[in-house]
């Protein structure tokens, strides 16, 4: 039994490394949702941790009425968030594929456009590395998804996967949202930041 364990060790590593299509990720995700209501009648979704966050931390003189709650009821929340952390950091980092990431020929050409050298790690490297700007607008876009989560009522993963699975209208207008705003930053405001920062 160990001995196979062992042949089959490095095969199992090439499947770890290697991307999975989205016929094994889209279900396995779309599994949580049943998952969820079975175990503990939960919702599926993320944003709401940061609200807990908020709700541990608050010192006793500010009071703040939104934060006003037994967060401890929440605990599995925070715990699955860890671990959705603790998963991208393997995935990301223990797990990383070591060959470089595989671009499409029109995602080339878009950053030819907008003038961005292709490197290694998150494309484009002049967003992603770490400058006082690239800081400044990754801070500015996590206060942006931060506020609009909470003003829709959710994020992606509360609207598109529980949402849209439990038939709710409310979601259904949440994602024509977040994706109508993700292409128009994408195609008009991401190439405006670039020419005028970088």
């Amino acid at each position: 039994m160990v001995v196979l364990f062992y042949q089959s060790f490095p095969d199992m590593l090439d499947w770890l490394y290697a991307p999975w299509p989205w016929y094994v990720s889209g279900p396995l995700i779309g599994l949580m949702v049943p998952l969820m209501l079975w175990i503990g009648n939960r919702s599926f979704g993320i944003s709401n941790n940061l609200r807990h966050l908020c709700a541990m931390t608050q010192p006793k003189s500010i009071g703040v009425d939104f934060f006003q709650y037994n967060w401890r009821e929440h605990n599995w929340s925070l715990v699955f968030a860890a671990g959705a952390v603790l998963g991208g950091f393997l995935a990301g980092i223990v797990f990383a594929n070591p060959d470089p990431v595989a671009l499409s020929v029109s995602a080339l050409t878009m950053f030819s456009y907008w003038d961005v050298p292709i490197g290694e790690g998150f494309l484009p490297p002049v967003l992603f590395d770490l400058t006082w700007m690239s800081v400044i607008v990754m801070f500015g876009g996590g206060v942006m998804v931060g506020f609009g989560t909470r003003y829709a009522g959710g994020c992606t993963s509360g609207h598109a996967i529980t949402g849209l699975s439990t038939l709710q209208p409310q979601s259904l207008l949440a994602v024509l949202g977040i994706f109508a705003g993700g292409l128009l930053s994408a195609h008009f405001i991401t190439p405006h930041l670039f020419s005028l920062f970088w």
